[in-house]
């Protein structure tokens, strides 16, 4: 064993100074990632290292001894960070553990909390993105591993005797119980110097993790997974060891069975390991993750730990909240601005520092959360609940699409430029078709992050709000220059290029698609209550009242002087820039793109006005060089009515 043991010391040194050697210069958790390394390998040796209090190995002691003094220095030279100290106090509480040659357990035990101190400070990668793949590590092992540590992780593989060390007897039960999934990770991923282990970077990183999970479950037999199943299944306490993936990858056998008992502690991590989805199951959601999020939040707000505190708390929206939001809207409008409005006042607080203020919005979310949960825990909306939200829903939504893509119509017919029209329509077609292929996406593909519905609602509104804003000035410009005629026949042919025929392609498509887009997660807010009929025929009646609309625009649009109605247009675009810059400004906030400042003023959703600074400002600057624009055309225009 202690053979065993030595060589166990040799590779996870050697691996130790592989990775300092290999470090990317660039990277800024290098350091972070070096200490862990050497603390995982003091929790793995040390008990080869002194027995009973007593030296058992003396070279193996001044390893310890060296490793930990590496540590303490590391640990002092780590990136200025809110937790550095509460690292370097773990690092040197285990360095002196192990000066007095503390027992093995508290060795472990204070070398699993300084490494569990520095992951929460440094984001050093714990875990796969994705759930891991045991039957592809399978096949990678067998092509990779095999000749050298055996078909079976015995350590026999037809190369075996050729190596000097020999290869890791994987299966070693003894040896297992202190060796955790993130370790295996970083050997293969950099190999080891110094002896046969080369390095695996070239592997894709999702291969490197699906070997890492196939390699430690290879100490664990059917059996063992057979009882750590039924403990799974029957103790919800059990459960609670492994709320996630990291915890899969990061937590030893030891240190499980430092709280259950070495048996389970072996069957429950037998079973984890093979079945990692059970433990990716039990992640919080929807406002279970917003409080867990809030509270981390909170809590990094109170060490000083503003940059964390803010991701938190925008976590706490997005990951949590914001794919509920459709839900929460069709059920309770008021009820979702008011979470919306203090989620923004909460980030507000902790950007500021106002750790009172941040306490205070954070026991009024937790209030509203509460009433979101009772709301979203009735009994399924009645079909008239979900009639009206379906009509209601798309008429909101197609009406804003629906002026402008008319708009834009009748201004080419004015123009008598009806050759553009197909770009206009292939734009608003074109969303249409993009609005359903996200909803098969949606539902049957991927599911659409907080994040990404709020930045492409906000720079989609952005852009449109942009054009918009140059379109009102043009057309205000052309309604005050008189003789549209002869502006029109001569002027405008010329001036309406295909870059221009492309540009209103991208604005019909645009204004359309954002709209598609929240209509899409609203209705399948609105499909989960059941009501299908009802939601149908919400939605065959907004769509008839949306074709009256247009039919009437239109109308009144070719009926209209050419004079008044780029008089009329212009002004309402104007309105529609002021409306739109409003609501992409606010997704961008809650996207977490754009600050929060919040101040005392009325919020009226539909035309996009929200009591923060940046949502005003920025509707302000828009009316101002509007205003302004539309004072230049009157007074140029004055003036060459009186040339």
């Amino acid at each position: 064993m202690l053979i065993a043991m030595r060589i166990w010391s040799i590779v996870l040194f050697a691996f130790c100074l592989n990775g300092a050697v290999h470090a990317q210069p660039n990277d800024p958790n290098a350091g972070a990632k070096q200490l862990w390394q050497l603390i995982d390998y003091v929790a793995v040796d040390y008990g080869g290292a002194v027995e009973h209090g007593v030296v058992a190995s003396e070279s193996e002691y001044a390893e310890m001894l060296d490793f930990t003094d590496n540590a303490v220095k590391q640990a002092a030279g780590l990136p200025p960070h809110a937790s550095q100290a509460a690292v370097s106090a773990a690092v040197a509480d285990l360095r002196a553990a192990v000066m007095r040659k503390a027992d093995a357990a508290e060795v472990k035990n204070l070398a699993h909390r300084a490494n569990a101190l520095l992951i929460a400070a440094y984001p050093i990668p714990v875990a796969p993105k994705a759930l891991p793949n045991l039957t592809r590590g399978a096949s990678l092992y067998a092509a990779q591993c095999a000749a050298c540590h055996g078909a079976t992780g015995h350590g026999d593989g037809t190369l075996a005797a050729t190596l000097d060390p020999k290869p890791i007897a994987f299966s070693d039960a003894e040896r297992a119980q202190s060796r955790s999934l993130l370790a295996l990770y970083q050997v293969v991923s950099q190999g080891v110097a110094g002896t046969s282990m080369a390095s695996f970077a070239a592997l894709p990183e999702a291969d490197r993790w699906d070997l890492a999970f196939f390699i430690g479950g290879l100490s664990f037999d059917a059996a063992g997974r057979a009882r750590g199943e039924k403990l799974w299944k029957d103790d919800p306490a059990l459960r609670a060891q492994f709320p996630d993936l990291a915890a899969v990858t990061t937590l030893t056998q030891e240190a499980i069975a430092a709280k259950t008992g070495m048996q389970t502690a072996r069957d429950l991590t037998a079973y984890i390991r093979s079945q990692p989805a059970q433990a990716e199951g039990q992640k919080p959601s929807g406002l279970a993750l917003s409080r867990a999020r809030l509270a981390e939040s909170l809590a990094a707000l109170h060490a000083g730990d503003r940059a964390a505190a803010t991701k938190l708390g925008l976590s706490a929206y997005l990951d949590g909240f914001e794919p509920i939001e459709p839900v929460v809207g069709a059920r309770n409008k008021s009820l979702l601005a008011a979470v919306e409005s203090a989620m923004l006042a909460y980030r507000s607080a902790v950007a500021n520092g106002d750790v009172a203020k941040a306490d205070a919005v954070g026991k009024e979310l937790t209030q509203l959360f509460t009433l979101v949960e009772a709301e979203l825990g009735d009994a399924k909306a009645d079909p008239m609940t979900t009639f009206v939200g379906a009509l209601t829903i798309l008429l909101r939504e197609g009406v804003e699409a629906l002026l402008i893509v008319i708009g834009i119509v009748a201004f080419l017919r004015k123009a008598q430029r009806k050759d553009v029209l197909p770009y206009v329509h292939t734009g608003w077609i074109g969303a249409l078709v993009a609005g359903v292929l996200t909803w098969v996406a949606a539902t049957y593909l991927v599911t659409i992050s907080g994040a990404s519905r709020e930045v492409s609602e906000g720079v989609g509104s952005v852009f449109a709000a942009l054009v918009l804003l140059s379109v009102g000035l043009w057309m205000h410009q052309k309604s005050s220059a008189g003789r549209w005629q002869e502006y029109l026949s001569e002027k405008l042919s010329a001036a309406m290029t295909r870059k221009t025929a492309w540009s209103l392609f991208a604005l019909s498509f645009i204004a359309v698609y954002r709209e598609v887009f929240e209509t899409v997660l609203f209705y399948s807010a609105l499909a989960a209550d059941g009501n299908g009929g009802a939601l149908l025929g919400g939605f065959i009646a907004a769509v008839v009242l949306l074709a009256i609309i247009g039919w009437v625009l239109l109308r009144s649009s070719a009926r209209m002087p050419i004079g008044k109605f780029f008089s009329f247009t212009s002004g309402f675009v104007a309105v529609l820039a002021v409306i739109l810059i409003g609501k992409g400004v606010a997704a961008l906030q809650e996207a977490g793109w754009v600050g929060v400042t919040p101040v005392s003023f009325p919020r009226i959703d539909m035309l996009g006005v929200l009591p923060t600074a940046e949502t005003l400002g920025s509707q302000a600057l828009i009316l101002a060089i509007l205003l302004a624009g539309f004072g230049y055309n009157r007074i140029s225009a004055a003036r060459r009515v009186k040339a």
